[in-house]
């Protein structure tokens, strides 16, 4: 998820995966936490590996591509048609992994310590530099992926990766709810009505994100508070409402309610990023029972990077895949799958000329975007993932 503020210098829209439009059912999450030994631990994340200097991806200056590409990402996070597209025209045989979450993610490469066998990762934009300065992440040849040229300003040399010498944008979203009309008749148009209405008609039939930035965002973000502070008194109070005035209300926590609970309507009032909501609205024999509602009076802005893990053993191909995803050639197909815009200049154009559907609901205006505010990695991450898993206990989860 998701996810500095978002690039408010430009009316830059973002088509609804994310993150997450597609997600494949319940057993994979957009942005649920593994993070149960990192967590237990008391340990800060970072520590479980000594910091190594990432090296240059000195394997890979163009020469033949080899056979395989090896992807961990989330789940159905690409068009699987232009996968074996790039296997048709390229060589080589991609296969993917997914996790579950960023904490998965940096788990697995920590405990791999280079040896992980993949090739390209996806993290989220404030894991970057602690995944480069953990020697996690092999630098990017950019002159290997020359469709670099082709983003959007606005998406690269972001606060987390300055140069782009680790990651480039795979997409962007945020997060905010979708309402079944026919349960809830009023209009909602905030957080402080996602929770009146979870309190009231939606009462035992709400569904919170399994993830426990988002989740804890609810509180925040509603009674204005900054998502990334580390206020124990903040904290505190956000733990007594989560588990004490929302949770009893809750039926589940899921991060791709797209999947399934919207389109088969199990919950009435639905915590979900942009894209997913545009995916399950979509795939609903009833699309017009279902209200998106951006969250407000503000929310988070999330973005996911594609990156090179340390040691990848297909480099060549890793720099021929992600030069190819980003190609302004794919992006429609590419966009409409995922359901989140790419980052790639005149992406907005494009999504228009195909005929996209709903993009009233996942094209933002600037002063939307002004509302949406980046998640950073603080010392308040442990107490946070606490929060969540006391809010799902108090739950029945």
């Amino acid at each position: 998820m998701a996810h500095g503020r978002a690039p408010e210098q430009s009316p830059v829209r973002v088509l609804a995966h994310a993150p997450s439009a597609r997600k494949i059912g319940a057993e994979l999450t957009r942005r649920g936490f593994l993070a149960t030994t990192l967590a237990a631990s008391g340990a800060v994340l970072f520590t479980a590996c000594a910091p190594q200097k990432a090296s240059a991806a000195s394997e890979a200056h163009g020469g033949a591509l080899e056979d395989k590409l090896s992807i961990y990402t989330w789940s159905d996070y690409d068009n699987p048609d232009l996968l074996s597209a790039f296997t048709k025209k390229k060589g080589p045989r991609v296969v993917v992994d997914a996790f579950n979450s960023n904490e998965e993610l940096v788990a697995k490469l920590v405990a791999a310590r280079g040896t992980s066998g993949y090739d390209i990762v996806v993290p989220t934009g404030p894991f970057i530099l602690p995944m480069a300065e953990n020697g996690l992440l092999e630098r990017l040849n950019l002159d290997l992926i020359p469709n670099f040229a082709t983003m959007n300003p606005h998406f690269v040399h972001r606060a987390f990766d300055p140069k782009n010498e680790y990651s480039i944008c795979k997409a962007w979203g945020t997060t905010g709810f979708a309402y079944d009309k026919t349960v809830i008749t009023r209009e909602l148009t905030g957080w402080a009505d996602f929770i009146d209405a979870a309190q009231n008609e939606a009462s035992g039939k709400t569904s919170l994100l399994d993830d426990p930035a988002p989740l804890c965002g609810i509180y925040f973000w509603s009674h204005g508070i900054d998502w990334n502070t580390t206020d124990e008194k903040h904290l505190a109070a956000c733990e007594e409402f989560m588990t004490k005035e929302m949770a009893p209300h809750v039926v589940s926590f899921d991060s791709a309610p797209g999947g399934q609970i919207i389109p088969q309507a199990t919950a009435a009032l639905v915590q979900v990023y942009n894209g997913d909501a545009r995916t399950g609205i979509a795939a609903s024999k009833h699309p017009e029972r279902w209200q998106w509602v951006l969250g407000a009076p503000a929310t988070e802005i999330w973005m996911d990077n594609w990156a090179i893990a340390k040691g990848a053993p297909h480099p060549e191909a890793a720099h021929a895949f992600i030069n190819y995803i980003i190609g302004p050639d794919v992006q429609v197909d590419q966009m409409d799958y995922i359901g989140y815009d790419t980052g790639v200049d005149g992406n907005q154009q494009r999504a228009e000329e195909a005929g996209l559907e709903n993009l009233d609901m996942v094209f933002f205006t600037e002063e939307q975007i002004a509302t949406m505010h980046e998640g950073k990695f603080t010392k308040a991450q442990e107490r946070i993932v606490a929060i969540w898993n006391a809010t799902k206990a108090a739950a029945g989860a």
